[in-house]
């Protein structure tokens, strides 16, 4: 075990919740998630197989509700094969050095996503002035320092496969962080979003309270490149995907699902990217 690991120095319980917060649902016979607060985690494995991946590690201080969440899916014993991030931010590796310490198993990311994994630099800092609601005007709150995970972490395969899982493959969808990936199974058209795009008007307190649907583009005050953010939409809505599990927000599938992402791409400038912010400011017109 890599000595060097640690959490992130500003590590903090968030107090935020949705109404389905503590909830299991399955997405396929192999594909479940659980919602922690307002952070989807997803299981990939039949509980029987005893092979699976866990997808993400939830908000600082997750660890024992994972644990419990794994317990009664796969087993008291049970570890994952691995453990596979869509990118670094905190509500998505909050339970992560805890696990890794705990089950002793690998971790993949993109590889541009290696530094915010390693303790070498933070992520841009939040921005609460962009055009919002109550979470981005909170959001100097939110842990910005890096994780350390050491030689824990790996750089996914450049080949765009899955370490364990043949049926998958990883796509690298930018905008949210400069790393962020997408999981996608062709077979079933089967899709883990991540944050590049979610289901959840992420920065109306109300919507995430209530976790109402809606096809949406990624939460404003974490993403820093717009133009690779929309860019990362249209290469999802191509996959045409029937099922989506994203990072925040309810599993969407069907019909619902392809008009909302024909409607996001059409009219991502207006629905997702903010009239004002420090990173939209930046953006190249």
């Amino acid at each position: 075990m890599d000595k060097n690991m640690h959490e992130s120095r500003d590590s903090r319980f968030i107090p935020m919740t949705s109404i389905t917060s503590r909830m299991k649902e399955e997405a396929a016979n192999d594909v479940s998630y659980y919602t922690d607060q307002i952070v989807n985690i997803s299981f990939i494995g039949h509980p029987k197989d005893g092979k699976w991946a866990l997808v993400d590690a939830g908000l600082p201080q997750s660890a024992e509700e994972i644990y419990a969440v794994v317990a009664e899916r796969f087993g008291e014993e049970s570890k994952p094969t691995a453990i596979l991030l869509t990118h670094g931010h905190f509500d998505h590796v909050g339970g992560l050095v805890d696990l890794v310490k705990e089950w002793d198993v690998p971790v993949y990311a993109h590889e541009l996503e290696l530094p915010y994994l390693t303790g070498e630099k933070g992520y841009p800092e939040p921005d609460p002035t962009v055009e919002g609601g109550m979470l981005a005007k909170v959001s100097p709150m939110y842990p910005n320092e890096p994780i350390n995970l050491g030689q824990a972490v790996k750089a996914l395969p450049s080949d765009q496969s899955v370490p364990g899982l043949p049926d998958w493959k990883w796509v690298h969808t930018p905008g949210h962080s400069p790393g962020h990936v997408s999981f996608f199974r062709e077979k079933d058209a089967m899709l883990l979003s991540g944050d590049a795009f979610i289901t959840v008007k992420q920065d109306s307190f109300y919507n995430v309270l209530m976790q109402t649907p809606e096809v949406n583009g990624p939460p404003r005050y974490l993403t820093t490149d717009w133009d690779a953010a929309w860019e990362s939409v249209k290469k999802l809505a191509d996959l045409n995907p029937n099922t989506v599990v994203p990072g925040h927000g309810v599993m969407m599938e069907g019909e619902e699902l392809k008009q909302g992402l024909v409607t996001l791409v059409k009219d991502f400038n207006h629905l997702a990217i903010p009239d004002y912010g420090h990173y939209v400011d930046r953006r190249s017109h």
